[in-house]
């Protein structure tokens, strides 16, 4: 994974690489067909010279491929404009997902990993009420059992990471579960999002991908970009 002082250089580099591959492959076919063309023109000057007054050689054929050989030239050159674009837009990316480290994003799934020794959730909850708080670790285990009080809206859960015992829990991602009653005892759906901090960001693939915590994810999967 890169950290944000090494982007830059990475995402430029990457860049760099494909658009000279591509550059490469493009130069290749254009000399390619530009040999043909040359064979062609010979081929067409030497039939010219030699054709027979009484049975004159065809100039729509002539045309004709002329065209073709005209059509294969701007292919090469939309694909190379094509290739530069795709090339401009990695970039942008890559200088997006910077915007990212140090943020704290929201994703919708129940697991947050540990960080700084704490855990967190952003919870949205329709009416004022209490909920009933699970916390397990990877393995299922249960390691808190706790209780929220609950305002509507948005609001966080932290959970400081101490086990039953009193000892701290180990680094990973734990699941959190969330049973909520109203005011007057009525069942409401609270749903919790994981909260958590961008470590870093990694531009080497097609979609950038951000590190939270022990996670690697997408950097689709984000929902919202929470600042401090």
């Amino acid at each position: 994974m890169t950290s944000i002082t090494n982007l830059p250089s990475l995402a430029s580099s990457n860049t760099a690489s494909q658009t000279s591959t591509a550059s490469n492959s493009l130069t290749n076919s254009r000399s390619g067909i530009a040999n043909n063309f040359d064979q062609f023109l010979q081929l067409l000057t030497t039939q010219l010279k030699n054709q027979s007054p009484l049975d004159p050689l065809d100039t729509n054929q002539f045309t004709q491929q002329l065209v073709q050989f005209a059509g294969v030239e701007q292919q090469l050159r939309t694909n190379e404009t094509l290739s530069t674009l795709v090339s401009a837009n990695r970039v942008g990316n890559a200088t997006s997902a910077l915007g990212f480290v140090g943020a704290n994003v929201t994703v919708d799934r129940n697991g947050s990993p540990m960080q700084d020794g704490k855990v967190k959730w952003l919870m949205n909850a329709p009416r004022a009420g209490t909920a009933s708080i699970t916390i397990k670790d990877k393995d299922g285990k249960t390691v808190h059992v706790g209780s929220k009080t609950l305002t509507a809206g948005e609001q966080e859960f932290v959970w400081d990471g101490k086990l039953p015992n009193g000892s701290q829990a180990a680094a990973g991602e734990y699941k959190i579960s969330v049973s909520a009653l109203d005011t007057v005892n009525k069942v409401m759906d609270v749903k919790p999002f994981m909260l958590a901090r961008v470590d870093s960001v990694d531009v080497s693939g097609n979609i950038p991908r951000i590190k939270v915590g022990s996670l690697d994810l997408a950097l689709t999967d984000v929902k919202t970009i929470l600042r401090n």
